[in-house]
Order: C-alpha cells, then sequence, then structure tokens
C-alpha cells in the first residue's frame, strides 16, 4: 500500500514530511486513518483546496479512511497562516451554512458512504472547552519561544499577532489529538503553509499519548514563476457555478501557461502518468491539444461531464471551428438597459468587477462588442448592438459573454 506514497511523489503532491521512512512502513503495514482541515470561512471551496482534496481522494482510493475536518470552532478564531491581516470574524450562522455547502462540493472527491470517510467538525469539541483545564492539559506541552519562530506567526509579528490568533496552533495541535483519541487517526494532511501547526499536533500526541503520529504535506498550487494559481480578474476561481461559472473555470485551464501544463495534469487530474507526460511534452500549438485535455478533466471533475462538454463546445465555438453559441456564459437584460452606459450594463451584470475595471480595459483597448472595440467610456448600449437578440462582449484576448435582450 505504500505505492501510493509512490504515486502521490511521482505525482508532485508531497512537499515535507516529518518521519519519512516511518511514515513509508506504516503505509506498507496497515490502512490508516487522516485527516486533512478545511477552515469554513466561505460558502465555497476554491481551487487553493482543490489539491487537497486531490491528495485525500488519492489516499482513499489506496484503501486509507479520510476525515474532512471542517474547522467551525477554529474559523472562530482564524487562522494566521499566510496572512498579513486578521480575518474577519464570522457568526455560528455563517460558519453552519459554509459547512454545509462545503460538504456537497466535497462529496464530488470522496464517497462518504458506510463508514469510508467521516466529516468532523472541530466546533464539537472546541467550543466547549474549559479554558483553564486546556491551558493545563495542552498549554503545557507548547514552548512560546518555540512558537515565535514558526512562520506562519513571524510575518504576522511585523505588524501585530492578537493573542485570539496566537491560539490558533494549541488549537489545531488539539483537533488532531482529539482524533487521534476518537477515530485513532496517525495523520495529517496539508498545505505546506500548515508545516507548523501540523507539527504541533503530531508533537502534542507523542507527548500527551506516548504514540505515534505523523504529518505530510502537499505543495501549494503555484506556476512556473512560483506565483498562486486560481487567481482571476474577479478574485478567485471557486468550485461553485454560481461564483465562478463551468465556462470561466474551464477557460482559466485552458489558458494556463505552457510549462504550467504537465504539473496540473499531474497534480488535479487522474490521468495516468504516462499520459500526463505525453501531453506535457507536446510543444508549440500542439500543446494546446494537451490545454483541452486539463481543462476538460479538471472542470468534469468539479461539475460534472455534461458541464465540460457544454464548456468545451462554447469554447470551441469562439476560439475553433465549431458555432454552438448557446453555451457561452450568458446574462440577460431588459429594454430598460436600452440607452444606458455599457460600462454600467457590464458592472450590474458582473462581466465586469467594477466600472474601473472597465475603464482600464477600454483604455488598453481590452474591451470591444460584436467585434469592434469599445473607445469611449460613455458608449451606451444600443439596440443596434443585438443582432438575433444577443451581443457578444470580448474582454481581454480570451473572454467571451452574451447579452441577451428579453
Amino acid at each position: 500500500m505504500a505505492q501510493v506514497l509512490d504515486e502521490l511523489m511521482e505525482r508532485g503532491y508531497i512537499k515535507q514530511f516529518t518521519h519519512e521512512n516511518e511514515t513509508r512502513e506504516l503505509l506498507e503495514k496497515e490502512k490508516i486513518t487522516f485527516y486533512i482541515g478545511f477552515d469554513p470561512t466561505a460558502d465555497s471551496l476554491h481551487v487553493g483546496h482543490f489539491i487537497a482534496m486531490m491528495f485525500m481522494a488519492h489516499m482513499q482510493r489506496a484503501g486509507h479512511r479520510p476525515i474532512a475536518l471542517i474547522g467551525g470552532g477554529t474559523a472562530m478564531v482564524g487562522d494566521p497562516s499566510g496572512k498579513t491581516d486578521m480575518r474577519k470574524m464570522l457568526t455560528k450562522e455563517q460558519i453552519q451554512h459554509n459547512v454545509d455547502c462545503i460538504k456537497k462540493q466535497m462529496e464530488k472527491f470522496i464517497d462518504f458512504s458506510e463508514g469510508k470517510a467521516i466529516l468532523a467538525n472541530n466546533a464539537d469539541w472546541l467550543l466547549n472547552l474549559n479554558y483553564v483545564d486546556f491551558l493545563r492539559e495542552v498549554g503545557t506541552h507548547f514552548s512560546v519561544n518555540r512558537m515565535l519562530t514558526a512562520e506562519c506567526f513571524k510575518q504576522r509579528l511585523e505588524k501585530g499577532l492578537s493573542f485570539l490568533e496566537f491560539n490558533y496552533m494549541l488549537m489545531q495541535g488539539y483537533d488532531f489529538y482529539e482524533l487521534n483519541q476518537k477515530y485513532d487517526c496517525k495523520m495529517q494532511l496539508g498545505g505546506d503553509d500548515q508545516w507548523s501547526n501540523m507539527i504541533a499536533g503530531v508533537e502534542l500526541i507523542r507527548r500527551k499519548s506516548q504514540k505515534d503520529a505523523f504529518a505530510m504535506t502537499c505543495t501549494l498550487l503555484t506556476n512556473s514563476e512560483g506565483k498562486k494559481m486560481g487567481k482571476t480578474e474577479n478574485g478567485a476561481l471557486w468550485l461553485d457555478p454560481e461564483k465562478t461559472s463551468p465556462y470561466d473555470f474551464y477557460q482559466y485551464w485552458r489558458n494556463v501557461g505552457d510549462a504550467d501544463v504537465e504539473k496540473c495534469l499531474a497534480l488535479l487530474t487522474f490521468l495516468p502518468m504516462d499520459e500526463v507526460r505525453r501531453l506535457g511534452a507536446l510543444k508549440d500549438a500542439a500543446i494546446n491539444d494537451a490545454k483541452k485535455v486539463l481543462a476538460f478533466e479538471v472542470t468534469k471533475l468539479i461539475h460534472g461531464e455534461e458541464e465540460a462538454a457544454k464548456a468545451q463546445s462554447a469554447a470551441e465555438a469562439l476560439f475553433g471551428a465549431g458555432n454552438d453559441m448557446s453555451n457561452v456564459p450568458t446574462v440577460t437584460v431588459t429594454r430598460e438597459k436600452l440607452g444606458v452606459s455599457l460600462l454600467d450594463v457590464l458592472a450590474e451584470t458582473v462581466i465586469i468587477p467594477s466600472k474601473a475595471e472597465g475603464k482600464r480595459l477600454v483604455q488598453q483597448g481590452g474591451l470591444s462588442i460584436n467585434g469592434e472595440k469599445v473607445t469611449d467610456f460613455k458608449r451606451e448600449l444600443t439596440e443596434e448592438d443585438f443582432k438575433d437578440g444577443a451581443a457578444l462582449i470580448k474582454r481581454g484576448k480570451k473572454n467571451y459573454n452574451k447579452i441577451e435582450l428579453v
């Protein structure tokens, strides 16, 4: 069963281990329970969580049991890792709503049937803790000097780290301890930015229970220049189709840099590695075939085969030889919008994130309607713009939207 480790390493998932040899031995010897934590700070996961879910899915397919731990309790505090500012506080109701939405998205990757996986919420134990007992039981095992050397705290110390956030590491360490007690959970997986918090849990279990515990981190999704992937002009690339349409999702992957195609195929699809390497080795114009495979496979995983096929046919209609425009992302406007500034209409329908962004596009010559460049900020939407009842908006080189008049 340690071949799952070889597979994860071959596909480029693994970044760090707490105990590499012992982890290999453990995975060879038994089927283990492991966990990954997700903080419900929004009502949808985004591309940053995608690798974590693929990581879990590979482990589950190899016979190991995942615990998807939703941080209903830790979200009340906020994780300082990778953040320069304190996160906003959420109410219990907001957190519960987010938890419900996230579970639905996870079910596309993880099989929760018949005990094959567990969905846990750390609110179940963290919110009922007695503070003095917690300090005596858990706080005694943490060295403040050592905590202050952790990367997640270092960058915050310059701006100011609240005592509330300083507790986050103890709480995450306690999560691992609690899951170990309750479900015999022996391993934590997570993004590499969580390394300090993960070590805290491993050490707490070893000190309090004298039991072995392990952690391994996965690489963060970055492009060949080391920048985080998943950012778009409208913000994060969400997994919720209401926040990022399947077409925009497909187009994001269709347009990744040539140098990132092989890495994305390895991390974000289940294609065999021989096929990943074959596609990744394509050069010049042929690499576009690999990008189409990547976009289709990733969209299929998140939105299902039907939506992936629709996004593909819309892209073909706009950029290829197809002519089926029915799947191009479409908004509708009423006749009342005729005579209104085009930028106002585009901002209202969220085709552009803001009017200011629209002005920037116009200045750069990056906005057109029906193939004609928009050069005037005050240009109005007119009846003549609607050929066969629809106007085609193009933003930048590759983003299209259709406006229908109703």
